[in-house]
């Protein structure tokens, strides 16, 4: 008979578009094997990032070492800062913190990730167990070490056909009968918020600048000629690359503000279309109707998802479906929580299916 384990645990994410860091508070009961799991998230918010950490983030792919190594175990100590004083309002004593870092470097074709903030300073910092870098052990068996979302679309959020993330990339796992296959799409939010910054806003309010333009259609064939889109999945994209080989595209053109969100807008959902359309017909998936779910800071841009909405409809009878606010918000940091529980409990939670990695793996490294 399967034992159950309860925990109470944090679980931090500090993504690819640096407004900060998501603290979650979450209970779940495991059960294994079969993986059974049930949860509620109890509290969730996100602590802004000073201006100084956001810069220090952004510009630290092209600094020295010291300065690497250096950030690499300060910023743990600034999570720390901001997580106990969350512990503090909030008067928890959680079973352990589950912390994805900040990714730096992803280059699985050379076979290493990664994501800075010293899994043991956090656990001296905070005085809690510490669970991190749960991508290593999957590109060390020639994986991708990414998506890590389909443990959560598998364990907390089944029902749906496909699960598409807009994170500062944009990610979709689909559940083909239980057979999970999940991969980086294209650049989301990171694109929306350079472009949004150039007319002097942090981000695009409910997509009011995109919803202002029109499509460049040179720019938009630019766009789609890269690489990557052409690239059978499992695969996965690096923020270097974007900033390399996307963002000069959109800076050098001359076109105004709108009508260049207006093409990522339409960019982003052409690639999800695409990438749909290549699971259906790879893996022949074929159903009537299917549903998806969409959670990431990009749900909240109405315009593309208006135009996600109608074009997923028209094309391909997927109806989109968005979940309460505070799992939009909160999905990739309530990830961790179960990533952390999975790895306690020594169940996988990294899939071969969807990484191409020799097989299922158990990640993350633990600081008592």
């Amino acid at each position: 008979m399967s034992s159950t384990k309860t925990y109470q645990a944090l679980g931090l994410m500090s993504g690819s578009s640096l407004d900060g860091l998501d603290v979650v508070h979450c209970s779940l009961e495991i059960t294994g094997e079969p993986v059974a799991v049930s949860w509620k998230l109890l509290v969730g918010e996100t602590l802004p990032f000073s201006d100084l950490w956001a810069r220090r983030l952004a510009n630290l792919p092209s600094q020295a070492a010291m300065s690497f190594a250096q950030t690499n175990v300060y910023f743990s100590y600034y999570m720390a800062e901001l997580v106990n004083d969350f512990i503090k309002r909030h008067k928890i004593q959680p079973d352990f913190i589950a912390s994805h870092g900040h990714t730096i470097f992803h280059y699985p074709d050379k076979r290493f990730t990664t994501q800075i903030g010293d899994g043991g300073a956090l656990a001296a910092a905070t005085g809690f167990p510490v669970v991190c870098n749960f991508r290593t052990q999957d590109i060390a068996l020639n994986g991708e070490g990414t998506p890590l979302a389909p443990a959560a679309d598998r364990y907390l959020f089944p029902g749906f056909d496909f699960y598409l993330n807009l994170g500062g990339i944009a990610n979709i796992t689909a559940d083909i009968d239980g057979k999970y296959i999940a991969f980086d799409t294209a650049p989301a939010n990171q694109i929306f918020n350079a472009l949004a910054q150039l007319s002097g806003a942090d981000y695009d309010l409910n997509g009011q600048l995109a919803a202002a333009g029109k499509v460049l259609s040179d720019l938009a064939e630019a766009l789609s000629q890269n690489d990557y889109y052409k690239k059978s999945y499992p695969k996965s994209l690096d923020n270097q690359w974007i900033r390399r080989r996307v963002l000069p595209l959109y800076y050098e053109y001359p076109g105004s503000v709108e009508d260049r969100m207006c093409t990522a807008v339409y960019q982003l959902v052409d690639e999800t279309i695409r990438s749909i359309k290549t699971i259906l017909q790879k893996e022949a998936f074929n159903k009537e109707n299917y549903q998806m779910l969409v959670t990431g800071g990009g749900a909240f841009n109405l315009f593309l998802i208006k135009t996600l909405q109608e074009k997923a409809a028209s094309e391909l009878n997927v109806e989109v479906v968005l979940p309460a606010k505070e799992i939009i918000d909160f999905k990739e940091a309530i990830l961790m929580v179960l990533l952390g529980a999975l790895r306690l409990e020594n169940l996988p939670n990294c899939f071969a299916s969807v990484t191409g990695a020799k097989r299922d793996t158990v990640g993350g490294a633990v600081y008592l």
